[in-house]
């Protein structure tokens, strides 16, 4: 492709030019004329000068201050065009600057809205609908009920609703229609730096910033010490490369990340979760980006993390599911089964053949014989369940 793209950016570039140089020809022609006049303006007072001061009319002090007089001048004019030419140049990067900074969120305050302190974690979709487009539900009519300390998983196939859903519950986006509430409160009667305070979430690609490991973890609370950072690390089996870093935790991330490797960004990302400590927490396909040897150590951690906590789980790894309270299936912005993990595989549904279709290996089902007498083709192995 490296010929034709290069041949792509030569027809771009000539494009560019052809509707330029029109304007750059005259552009050329006004600035010679422009400087020529100049020009015959100095010559035009010397010679005028020089003719007065033979006849005794003027002196050359005179001469040389109307030069200057008139040097001062067309600077000053030639500054003035210059201001002009630099708003008519800036003026779209100008409009652009000022739609961002005028723009109202669409996701804001209500005027009442009131801070809740620490809540307990008990979530409530009650027939929540939300679209992107209008058109095409991201999610329609969920409806669920997550009580404190419950672990919830989320499974099915890309573009089913699972993220819309639990991004609705961070305020993300509003939905259109339905309620969701926190401890019986609808969250849009909640400040949303009172509602985020609460929630913790682990992207499956992290945000980083440009700035150091310690103000990276201290995104979520900025009045961490650095041993309640280390002990977060620790857990998130982050601590090991940090400590390798010459700066330790005044390493510098880069820009998203990029001087950290994927596992450490993510893991980085888990550590910020849990340095926040919040009641509700969200991971979101947390560990797509480690190794199996890491991953299972962050599972051994986020399973002591997530006790006492409501968390979201977005499913991709049997491990994760296996010991949440309950799944739910998603399937085009619907919940179509919920259930325990052995509750839906012995309905021999949507998520016995996703089973069935993505964890088929002898070794798990040794280690579980449950699943063996469930569906005797059914056999699992630790691999993607949707995404």
């Amino acid at each position: 492709r490296v010929d034709a793209e290069v041949q792509g950016l030569r027809f771009v570039v000539d494009k560019l030019l052809s509707a330029q140089m029109p304007v750059l020809s005259w552009w050329a022609v006004v600035t010679v004329m422009t400087r020529a006049s100049t020009t015959i303006t100095i010559l035009s007072i010397f010679t005028a000068g020089i003719a007065l001061n033979q006849r005794g009319m003027t002196s050359i002090g005179e001469i040389v201050m109307f030069v200057s007089f008139a040097t001062m001048l067309i600077q000053r004019l030639e500054q003035v065009v210059s201001f002009i030419n630099s708003v008519f140049m800036e003026a779209p990067r100008l409009k652009e600057f000022f739609d961002v900074l005028d723009a109202v969120p669409a996701v804001r305050d209500r005027p009442d809205a009131v801070d809740p302190g620490r809540l307990q974690g008990r979530v409530e979709f009650n027939d929540v609908s939300f679209s992107y487009d209008s058109k095409r539900p991201a999610v329609a009519n969920l409806s669920f009920v997550a009580s404190p300390g419950e672990t919830i998983a989320l499974v099915g196939p890309t573009g089913a609703g699972k993220s819309t859903a639990v991004a609705l519950l961070h305020r993300a986006f509003d939905p259109q229609s339905g309620v969701i509430r926190i401890d019986g409160m609808d969250i849009r009667d909640l400040t949303l730096s009172g509602l985020r305070r609460n929630i913790g979430v682990v992207f499956q690609e992290p945000l980083l910033f440009n700035r150091s490991i310690a103000e990276n973890l201290r995104v979520g609370k900025p009045d961490a010490t650095e041993e309640e950072m280390r002990l977060a690390a620790g857990r998130a089996q982050a601590l090991d490369f940090i400590e390798r870093g010459e700066k330790k935790f005044d390493t510098h991330a880069g820009e998203r990340g990029r001087m950290l490797s994927g596992g450490e960004r993510q893991r980085l990302s888990i550590a910020r979760a849990l340095l926040k400590d919040p009641p509700i927490l969200i991971l979101d396909e947390a560990t797509s980006a480690l190794d199996a040897v890491t991953e299972a150590k962050v599972n051994a951690a986020l399973d002591e993390v997530m006790k006492g906590r409501t968390t979201f789980v977005i499913a991709h790894r049997l491990s994760t599911i296996r010991n949440a309270a309950r799944i739910l299936v998603f399937a085009d912005g619907r919940v179509i089964e919920s259930g325990t993990f052995s509750e839906l595989l012995a309905n021999v549904g949507h998520f016995a053949q996703l089973a069935k279709a993505q964890f088929m290996t002898q070794e798990s089902t040794e280690a579980d014989p449950s699943l063996s007498r469930t569906n005797p083709a059914v056999e699992i192995r630790p691999l993607s369940l949707g995404n």
